[in-house]
This record gives structure tokens, C-alpha cells and sequence, in this order.
């Protein structure tokens, strides 16, 4: 039992130290993987994404704020609205010129002196600044700015959602008579973002120096969100607003996830360019990665402790074996016998159950050595070990108790120990492997002590009156057995 805990204290310590180490290593491996991505978001990709997205932007936003620039210096537009706006036809051919060279949504004047709004398609009204649809005008002249980027709804497109670029236009003499400009299809736009997203895998969006969406792909919060109220990014929306050249990175939570973000100021547009990156996401394939490991760690780890135990066991069988077992024999020894015989003391104070113990000698076995040599010898005592575990029972024990002397311990009284002396006296004689062994040159016998157990015997009392019997064989002339009184 003391041996069985040894052994399954050192397959647990070894399990443990191998499961443990091996995950131990995994999780550093996997924290270092998470960590170095972490860096590489922040610090390379996420910015590397924010000046290439603020590169497109520019690209493809920035072009209707030149042309509207364009528009609002060119000489004819000028000219005509100076000479007092004659032919419309002329100014709608130009406006629709400009709309279908560059692919815009949109593209008008509105007249500062008469208030007729124009576009690609002739006249469309005049705007009043008691209509609230068109505020956006006055608003705009009196700010003062030369353009601006706002987000309307458009009355000559079915009241599109249209990114308007709108321009101051002044006569030769620095005078406003107008204002200018093109329309982006806000669709168009959230298409754009769209497209961002998906090749950044990344969620980008534009926002205004208050907060306000007006830009994003879900068109759902477009001039309706504000990150001053969204969730998360809320706690950082200060910091997004400053009006500076600094791109920064920021992070923070959102639901159970955290994303971190840069910005970058667009002082043509006035507005920021938000990039977000779910940081749970871009870590989902290390902790696949990190999962599989796992799995085929403790895969890895169940195969080795499986060799491991099968090996232990193995080698602690045959040490068992070893322990109790003669090495050329390959019978019982002594302290085996030492063993059994104290569980049959025991049984026999329980049971009553006797036994006997038989010493056995090989007869002149110091002639057999010397003269055929130490090598036959040991097959002398081979073949006397095979035959004479043959002739006795499964519940009997065989031990070599030393040289070509053996013990046997037999279940049963005397005379059941004397029967199967006689048994074994009788195999000996009779069997031909034995007589090659000597080339018939000498006949095997053996000489043998018989003495049952007695109530307090102990082993030193039970075999010593054996060993009596026994030597009393040796003196009445060998190849005999006797049973002690």
C-alpha cells in the first residue's frame, strides 16, 4: 500500500509539473502573442489605417472642395451673375457640366441679390429666410468662412441626404454675390466608410467639432449620434474634440468589449476622422490559437503521462518481481516466504487451516557442480524448480531458500505435504530433460524435511524442526523424505 502511494503521489507531481508547465508556457506565450498585437494596433497598424483612410478622404471628398473652390473663382460664373443672371439656360448648362465631369450628386448657385437657387437642371426656387429648409443659407453667409461641409437634405433629388460643399462667391471688387457649390449623395459617402470597413476591418466614421455623426456607415446615426453620448466613447470624447494637428490614440470600453481608436483632424472638412479597432476581435484568432494549444497540449500531455504511468508500472512490476522472486529461478524468496507464511499463521488462527512447510535439498549437487561445471548446474536447478512447480498446488508456495536448498510452504497437514513429496520424488526420477541435461551420467534425487505447523510456532522454530527431518533424510541415505515429530 506504502508503495502504491508513492507511486501515485509521483504520477500526480509529474502530471501536475507537465499539465501545469506545459499551460503555464502557453498562457505567457499566448499573453506575449495578445500583448505584441496590442502594441502593433496602436502604435503601426491603427494610425498606418487613420493616414491612409485621411489620404482617400482627401482623394475623394477633397476633390468637390476644390472644384467648388473652382467654381466660386471662375470667371464666367462671375460674370454672369454680374451681367444680372440672363439666360438660365446658360448657367444650368454649366452647373450640369460640372455635376456630370466630376460625378457629383448635385451642384448649384444661389444669388445673393435675386435669391434664385440654381442647379444642374435650371431654376429651381427662390429661397426665403423664413423657410426653415433654407436657413442654411443666412447661416452660412453670416459665419464668414469661405466654405463649409454640412449634411442636408436635398429638394431637387427627392430630399436626399447630400453632403453639401458650400462656397462664398465674390465679384471682382471683394463683394458676396453668392453662394456656390456640390452635393456628395450621402449614400455614396456611408459607401465609402463602408468599403474602409471592410478593407481595414476596422469601424471608421467622421464626426464634427461637436460630436455629431456626419459620416458613418450605418446611416442610422447620421446627424442624430453624438459621441458626447454614446456609449463608451463618451468618457473620451473630450479628448477626441481638440482641435489639433496631434493624432492621438485613445481606448476605452464598450459593453464587454474594448476598442481602441485614433483621430485625426481634417481642417479642410473641420472634422475629425475617427478609426476604431475592436480589441477582443483582433485578439480572437490568438485565443483560438491559444485554445487549440491547449487542447493539444493536454492531447500531448494525456499521451505522455500514458507512457509515462505504463512505463511506471511496468518497470515497478518488474521490480516487485524482482523484490520477491529468486533471479534464476524465477521463484519465490525468502522474504517472500517470510510473507506468506505469516498470512497463513494469521489464517490459521482464524480458520484453523493448517499448513506445512517442506525443506528440499538436491542430492551431491557439490558433485553435479564440480564435476559438469557451475553452468549445468544452474540448469540442474532449473529443471528441479520447473518440475517441482508442476507437482504442487496454485495455493502452495515454492522458494529457493538458498543454493540447491528450497522451502516450501503447503496448505494442509503432513500427510497431504508428504504426498506431494512423493509426487515430486517421483517427476524427478521420471523426467528426460533432466537426465539430458546430465547425459544419464547422474541420477537427480533430492532429500526432503516435512513439519506442520504448531500453535506459537514462529518461522525459525517451524523450519529448524524441518531442517532436522531434512538432514535426517540426508543421514538415512538420501532420496527420501521425513516428517518431523
Amino acid at each position: 500500500m506504502k508503495i502504491f502511494r508513492s507511486k501515485t503521489n509521483l504520477i500526480i507531481i509529474i502530471s501536475f509539473l507537465l499539465i501545469a508547465g506545459f499551460f503555464v508556457t502557453n498562457l505567457i506565450s499566448y499573453n506575449a502573442a495578445k500583448n505584441t498585437l496590442r502594441d502593433n494596433i496602436i502604435n503601426t497598424s491603427l494610425p498606418l489605417t487613420r493616414d491612409n483612410v485621411y489620404t482617400e478622404i482627401q482623394r475623394d471628398i477633397m476633390l468637390p472642395v476644390y472644384v467648388a473652390s473652382l467654381m466660386a473663382n471662375d470667371t464666367f460664373l462671375k460674370d454672369w451673375v454680374i451681367d444680372g443672371e440672363p439666360e438660365t439656360e446658360a448657367v444650368t448648362k454649366y452647373l450640369k457640366e460640372i455635376k456630370t465631369k466630376y460625378n457629383f450628386f448635385t451642384s448649384f448657385f444661389v444669388s445673393e441679390k435675386t435669391k434664385n437657387y440654381y442647379y444642374h437642371d435650371g431654376l429651381l426656387r427662390k429661397i426665403d429666410k423664413n423657410i426653415k429648409h433654407d436657413q442654411w443659407y443666412y447661416n452660412f453667409i453670416n459665419k464668414h468662412v469661405p466654405y463649409e461641409l454640412t449634411v442636408d437634405s436635398n429638394d431637387a433629388e427627392n430630399y436626399a441626404l447630400t453632403i453639401f460643399i458650400n462656397h462664398r462667391v465674390y465679384d471682382f471688387n471683394n463683394n458676396l454675390i453668392g453662394v456656390t457649390g456640390v452635393g456628395l449623395d450621402l449614400e455614396r459617402v456611408t459607401n465609402l466608410l463602408s468599403s474602409y470597413r471592410v478593407k481595414y476591418n476596422r469601424n471608421i466614421f467622421l464626426i464634427d467639432k461637436h460630436g455629431l455623426v456626419k459620416a458613418h456607415h450605418n446611416k442610422d446615426l447620421i446627424e442624430i449620434a453624438n459621441i458626447r453620448l454614446m456609449d463608451g466613447i463618451k468618457d473620451v470624447a473630450t479628448n477626441i474634440l481638440k482641435v489639433d494637428q496631434n493624432s492621438i490614440n485613445l481606448e476605452f470600453d464598450q459593453g464587454n468589449n474594448h476598442i481602441l481608436l485614433t483621430k485625426r483632424y481634417i481642417p479642410e472638412l473641420d472634422w475629425f476622422l475617427i478609426v476604431e479597432q475592436n480589441q477582443n476581435k483582433a485578439i480572437e484568432n490568438i485565443w483560438l490559437n491559444f485554445i487549440k494549444s491547449t487542447i493539444l497540449g493536454l492531447i500531448v500531455s494525456c499521451v505522455v503521462l500514458f507512457i509515462i504511468i505504463s512505463s511506471i508500472n511496468y518497470y515497478n512490476k518488474r521490480l516487485e518481481k524482482l523484490s520477491i522472486t529468486d533471479e534464476l529461478t524465477g521463484s519465490y524468496n525468502r522474504r517472500e516466504f517470510k510473507r506468506i507464511f505469516e498470512k497463513a499463521v494469521l489464517k490459521y488462527k482464524k480458520t484453523g487451516m493448517h499448513f506445512s512447510v517442506m525443506l528440499v535439498d538436491i542430492d551431491n549437487f557439490k558433485i553435479i557442480n564440480d564435476t559438469k561445471g557451475h553452468s549445468v548446474g544452474d540448469l540442474v536447478i532449473q529443471s528441479v524448480t520447473r518440475i517441482c512447480n508442476l507437482c504442487i498446488r496454485d495455493k502452495d508456495l515454492m522458494a529457493r531458500w538458498g543454493g540447491d536448498e528450497f522451502i516450501f510452504l503447503i496448505n494442509g497437514n503432513q500427510d497431504i505435504a508428504l504426498s506431494i513429496a512423493d509426487r515430486i520424488k517421483t517427476q524427478i526420477q521420471q523426467d528426460s530433460l533432466l537426465a539430458e541435461i546430465l547425459d544419464n551420467t547422474f541420477n537427480v534425487t533430492l532429500s526432503m524435511g516435512i513439519s506442520q505447523y504448531k500453535i506459537n510456532d514462529t518461522e525459525d522454530s517451524i523450519t529448524l524442526r524441518a531442517d532436522g527431518a531434512l538432514y535426517e533424510a540426508k543421514e538415512n541415505g538420501r532420496n527420501t523424505c521425513i516428517v518431523s515429530s
